[in-house]
């Protein structure tokens, strides 16, 4: 019997207060008192690497929507992480928030697209949170960690 804990890997850009506002609601939710067996493992997207996918059960991604399009820290991270994981990772769990001003849309299907061809199945559609993050969006977003890292806890 396997006791090591779950890990669920976060990996996030998190240049503004907003994204930050939101980085912590889904850390409050993935770290939970309920939640047991999970270690939340947190990077941001310009150094998570190839070594940290691989040694997660699930990931947990956020970025801010950049001219119409993730944020290049994230897309760097999905190509550092692509060739080596590609195999190693398939039917993964994942999660991602995305935060913008303008539309989210072409941040919200490239990140659909890269996970997709990397075989990670969503635990649920991806946060989409336009404007500054109120009340009900940082809920969602810790509602967000909480359903991952609860889909990795170990049984018993």
């Amino acid at each position: 019997m396997n006791d090591s804990p779950a890990r669920l890997l976060v990996v996030h850009h998190t240049p503004s207060p907003g994204m930050q506002a939101m980085l912590e609601a889904v850390l409050a939710g993935a770290r939970d008192e309920e939640i047991s067996g999970v270690d939340v493992v947190v990077r941001p997207a310009l150094v998570a690497s190839a070594v940290d996918v691989l040694e997660a059960d699930a990931f947990l991604l956020g970025t801010p929507a950049n001219i119409g399009y993730m944020s290049g820290a994230l897309k760097h991270f999905f190509d550092q992480i692509y060739y080596p994981c590609l195999d190693a990772t398939t039917k993964a769990p994942f999660a991602a928030y995305v935060h913008g001003n303008e539309g989210v849309e072409g941040a919200v299907r490239g990140i659909g697209a890269i996970t997709s061809a990397l075989g990670w199945e969503p635990v649920a559609p991806v946060l989409e949170v336009m404007g500054a993050p109120d009340k009900t969006a940082l809920e969602s977003c810790r509602e967000l960690g909480a359903v991952l890292a609860a889909t990795i806890m170990p049984e018993g």
